[in-house]
């Protein structure tokens, strides 16, 4: 399953320190608008412990975690949905994207020039909301356009792109989002065919110095106001830490950590946020090749779980064994859970749990 987010934000926000961070790619991070001029594309790892669980008892030859890819663009400025800083160039690199990480500034540095001279999350918000919301703008005006003259000539499916398209330009005249529309089933189906940018679930990065990691800051706190009245997440993190955790060797990260009074890499929050913003869960494939975590949308059947590993699996699909990681760890086997009942045969109408261990029959 092919899960892309596009990190936006300003120049000079932190954006590609986090990529960096994130994907281990080298993406070039330097202290200048326009450093990044072609899109970064890497893949960031959603941390599991329940892949070492499940291995734990089911020796194999590796561990294949869920994963989503992440594509960091040029930071944008005012007038980029009108090109300015190569601006259109550089957001139609995100139309595709299933989810939008916007990360914002919220730590003063005065070595770190910022494009608008003074460090205002809220501003900096707006300025890339409404550069979003006019890219858009353009967009639905052509498909208004070109769907209203088709719809003319009876053609209800033009019809309905039309309606969803002079809909959007009624939200975006008001400084509304896509995301802020009331979509029928249908409606929505045209609106992923549009691609607007402003339909994406957005989750708000902020980054903020070291001494703020663990307690936030005003700064902060106002972004969290504002995802609030959004529906929107936030995460906090740390570009700079994040950056200084990914080159360490494995086994020195965990006292790293120890001494910044962190748990875990905020990378691992991140990875999760973006799970959640998507509506995604995991199950898992287990044998003695690999155990392998797969992602799915919440409230995905048993064929379609089984679609995502292929789609012959889809189509001739029979059957699912499954059964759960509580289960496995209490009776250690495949052939105890048999033997308990555990393992039990599914059909074509069984929701998938978060955490399930699968095998399925199909016919080819």
């Amino acid at each position: 399953m092919g899960l892309q987010a596009g990190i936006v934000g300003l120049p000079n926000v932190g954006k590609s320190t986090l990529f960096n961070a994130l994907t281990a790619a080298g993406a070039e991070a330097a202290n200048y608008p326009f450093c990044t001029i072609e899109p970064n594309i890497g893949m960031l790892t959603v941390p599991d412990s329940r892949l070492a669980e499940i291995n734990t008892l089911m020796p194999t030859e590796k561990l294949l975690p869920a994963m989503v890819e992440v594509v960091d663009i040029a930071g944008l400025v005012r007038g980029a949905s009108k090109g300015e800083g190569l601006g259109n160039q550089f957001l139609g690199h995100i139309r595709t994207v299933d989810a939008v990480l916007h990360v914002v500034r919220c730590f003063e540095d005065s070595d770190i020039a910022h494009v608008e001279q003074s460090i205002d999350p809220m501003r900096d918000i707006e300025i890339i909301t409404l550069e979003l919301i006019f890219a858009d703008m353009a967009s639905a005006e052509k498909r208004a356009n070109k769907y209203g003259k088709l719809a003319k000539g009876g053609d209800k499916e033009a019809a309905l792109h039309a309606k969803v398209a002079e809909q959007l330009l009624e939200l975006f005249n008001a400084g509304l989002p896509a995301l802020a529309g009331k979509w029928t089933d249908d409606e929505r189906v045209a609106l992923k065919e549009a691609q607007m940018i402003t339909s994406k679930p957005v989750l708000y990065v902020c980054n903020v110095d070291e001494k703020s990691l663990l307690t936030g800051n005003a700064m902060v706190d106002t972004v969290k106001a504002r995802a609030t009245s959004e529906n929107a997440e936030v995460v906090v993190i740390c570009a700079k830490v994040e950056s200084e955790i990914a080159e360490l060797d494995p086994a020195d990260r965990a006292g790293f950590l120890a001494d910044l009074g962190l748990a875990e890499p905020g990378l691992a929050t991140l990875a999760r946020g973006t799970y959640h913003l998507l509506g995604l869960q995991t199950y898992f494939t287990a044998g003695p090749k690999e155990i392998r975590a797969w992602t799915i949308p919440i409230g995905s059947k048993a064929p379609q779980a089984a679609g995502v590993i292929h789609t012959d699996f889809e189509k001739g699909f029979i059957k699912a064994e499954v059964y759960s990681i509580p289960d496995l760890k209490a009776l250690k086997t495949e052939a105890a859970l048999k033997a308990a009942g555990k393992l039990r045969i599914e059909g074509k109408e069984y929701v998938v749990q978060d955490g399930d261990i699968m095998h399925f029959r199909f016919n080819v």
